[in-house]
Order: C-alpha cells, then sequence, then structure tokens
C-alpha cells in the first residue's frame, strides 16, 4: 500500500507535468499567486524564508517578521508590536520609565501625606466634627464655609493676611532691589555686606521673632534709640494700630537678603553692553537703572513675589514665637492664627479645617498664576 507521502509526491509530479514545469522533483515552488516571499523545499523537509534563513541552522540577531504583525528574538520570546511598555515610551519617552524607580515612591509619598491630607481636609470641612465625637462623612454640607465668611473675626483675620501678603512683599522688594543695585555698583567689601545682608535668611521665623520682641520691648533697643531723637517709647507689639506693621518690618529685616540675592543674579546677567549704551547716551545712574536696567528684572520680580507671598501666609510660628500663644494682638490675627486657635484651643476641627481650605485656595492663587506665567514661557 502507497504511503500518504509517496502519494502526495505522485500528485505534485502530475501538476508539474500538466503545467509544463520542467523543475526537478526534488524542488517545488509555489503558486505565484500566493506566494509572499518564501521558497519550499519539499525532498529535505526544510522550509526557507524569503531573507535566506532556513530551519535548523542558526539564526542571526535581526528579528524575523511574521505575517501576524509579531516579532520573534533570538531568545524565542514572541512580543507583540503594541505592547503596553512600547505605548508608553511612544507617550511619555522612554527616560520616563527608566527613571520611575527614583520618582515614583517619592510621588506617591507625597501624594498621600500632602495631597491626600488637603483632601481628607477638605472632607472634614464639610462635616461638624468637633469636640471628641466621630465625625459623620455622610452628612456633607457648606455650613462652616457659610460660618466662616459671615464672621467678622475670620474677615478681619483675612483682611490682615492680604495686608500683611502685600506690604511685605512689596516693600521686600523695594529693600532687596536697592540693596542689589548699591552692591552692584562693585563697592568695597562686597562679599562682607552680602553675608550681612543674607544672614538673617538663614534664621528660623521663631529665632527672627525673638529677637525683634527683644528690639520691640517698651525699654529695648528700639524705643531707647528712638529717645534720642526725643520719638516714643511705642507699644510695638500692644498697639493694635502698629503691630501689623511691625511684624511687616521684622519679616523685611529676614527676606530682604533673599531678594538682594535673587536681583543680584539677574542684575550680573545682564550683559555690559546694556550698560554701556546708557552711559553713551548719556543716562544718569537713576535714569538707567529705572528706564534700562529694572524693566529687565521682570522674571526675578515674578519668582520672588511668589516666594515671599507664600512665606508670608506662613506666618504662624513667627506670630505664635512673638506673641507666646495662638492669641495674637487684633490688628495682626491672621487666617493662620485663627485656624489653629479655632481646631486646637477650641477643638472646632471642621470650622478649623474650613479656615485651612480658605487659606489653601488664597495660597493656589498666588502660585497658580506663577506656574501659568512659566509655562506661557516654556519654562516648565
Amino acid at each position: 500500500m502507497a504511503t500518504f507521502s509517496e502519494v502526495r509526491e505522485l500528485l505534485k509530479r502530475v501538476a508539474r507535468t500538466d503545467d509544463g514545469d520542467t523543475t526537478s522533483d526534488s524542488e517545488t515552488a509555489t503558486d505565484a499567486g500566493s506566494a509572499t516571499g518564501d521558497e519550499v523545499a519539499t525532498d529535505g523537509g526544510t522550509t526557507r524564508s524569503g531573507d535566506g534563513a532556513v530551519d535548523g541552522e542558526p539564526r542571526t540577531d535581526d528579528e524575523v517578521a511574521t505575517d501576524g504583525g509579531e516579532v520573534k528574538t533570538d531568545g524565542g520570546v514572541q512580543q507583540s508590536d503594541g505592547g503596553l511598555r512600547a505605548t508608553l515610551e511612544d507617550r511619555v519617552g522612554e527616560d520616563f520609565l527608566e527613571s520611575a524607580p527614583f520618582w515614583l515612591p517619592p510621588a506617591l509619598l507625597v501624594g498621600l501625606f500632602v495631597y491626600g491630607a488637603v483632601l481628607w481636609n477638605a472632607v472634614i470641612s464639610l462635616t461638624d466634627y468637633e469636640g471628641f465625637d466621630d465625625p459623620d462623612y455622610f452628612d456633607l454640607d457648606f455650613d462652616m464655609y457659610v460660618q466662616a465668611l459671615t464672621s467678622s473675626q475670620v474677615i478681619d483675620a483675612g483682611v490682615n493676611t492680604l495686608v500683611l501678603m502685600i506690604g511685605f512683599t512689596v516693600v521686600a522688594l523695594v529693600f532687596g532691589l536697592l540693596i542689589a543695585v548699591v552692591v552692584d555698583r562693585n563697592i568695597r567689601f562686597e562679599n562682607t555686606f552680602r553675608t550681612i545682608y543674607l544672614l538673617p535668611m538663614s534664621l528660623s521665623f521663631v529665632v527672627t521673632a525673638q529677637f525683634w520682641l527683644w528690639m520691640y520691648d517698651y525699654d529695648g533697643v528700639l524705643n531707647n534709640s528712638l529717645g534720642l531723637l526725643g520719638l516714643g517709647p511705642f507699644e510695638f507689639i500692644g498697639n493694635q494700630q502698629i503691630v501689623l506693621a511691625s511684624v511687616v518690618f521684622a519679616l523685611v529685616w529676614q527676606f530682604s537678603g533673599y531678594t538682594m540675592v535673587v536681583y543680584l543674579a539677574a542684575l550680573r546677567a545682564i550683559p555690559t553692553e546694556h550698560f554701556e549704551a546708557a552711559r553713551v547716551d548719556g543716562a544718569s545712574v537713576v535714569k538707567m537703572y529705572w528706564r534700562v536696567i529694572v524693566p529687565q528684572l521682570k522674571s526675578a520680580t515674578v519668582s520672588a513675589s511668589v516666594v515671599l507671598m507664600v512665606f508670608s501666609l506662613k506666618a504662624f510660628d513667627f506670630l505664635f514665637a512673638l506673641v507666646g500663644g495662638y492669641r495674637p494682638p487684633n490688628g495682626a490675627d491672621i487666617l493662620a492664627t485663627k485656624m489653629v486657635r479655632e481646631a486646637f484651643q477650641n477643638q472646632n476641627w471642621a470650622y478649623g479645617s474650613a479656615i485651612a481650605i480658605l487659606l489653601f485656595l488664597m495660597a493656589l492663587s498666588v502660585i497658580g498664576p506663577y506656574l501659568y506665567y512659566e509655562y506661557t514661557n516654556d519654562n516648565l
């Protein structure tokens, strides 16, 4: 009885005879209409692809593509062209994925303990949580926000916060710019002056508060100095009319060195040709800086302003150390001190959380436009 292989071979010989094919019995070519570039040798049982690779022979390192859109590497592992890793690399880049072990863990921690805490605080502000009772997360409303926005104490604290933020920022920028211009004039002992002006920046709010508490004392250095001029003495902390100005002055003393460094770096980055062109045009020193140099300090001014505003919103520890408690004088009560007093002294957790969210929105209103400004200038 003839075997299956013999019958198949006989049929192939008959087909070649009918077509007038003169090829040898040991090699068969597939039909031209259905060929894909591969040759099939029947006598040896081997298959030869269009690129010359033969089964049973060692493959090269090059990958061979099949009709199914898959690739087989030299290790025999099949991978899809549209894999997840390839898709992510196309969207975010290969460096982004390779650096994930370094930035992903801290990003998750920050997301949990910072933004997660902000979100939880926002949820608490919608409850009536107070004292040692458990908050009811199924009965959420905006009553605490209505109470805060209609409270005269919160409104006064908000106004004081805005005055502190704007006054402190403007005065610190002006002082810092003036000091930077003086230092930029190549004065003697420039490094010494820079160190002296920048040194207060290294102090904490608590140390600064204790220093100025001693300076503002009724029998302190400042009142004694003013007495030589026939002025004073003044109650810098006890007088609610001037206490906020006293706080602003103390904070300016601490942060004017920072603005000086920011402006000085920006001044040193301006090409010398701009100064020389102004001098050739006959501009005085004041006009040269006011009309030519200062307009080029816009980026430095924006950056320093954002930092100063954020620090002014974080002035709770300065006021706490200055007055020794949660209750500063009425003229210096800001949202931060009001928030802490309601939450930790009166145990009105939901009310304090609502004030905290208002303070957060105020900070976001400062940082948000800055980030948009940097994004539009391709700095992010």
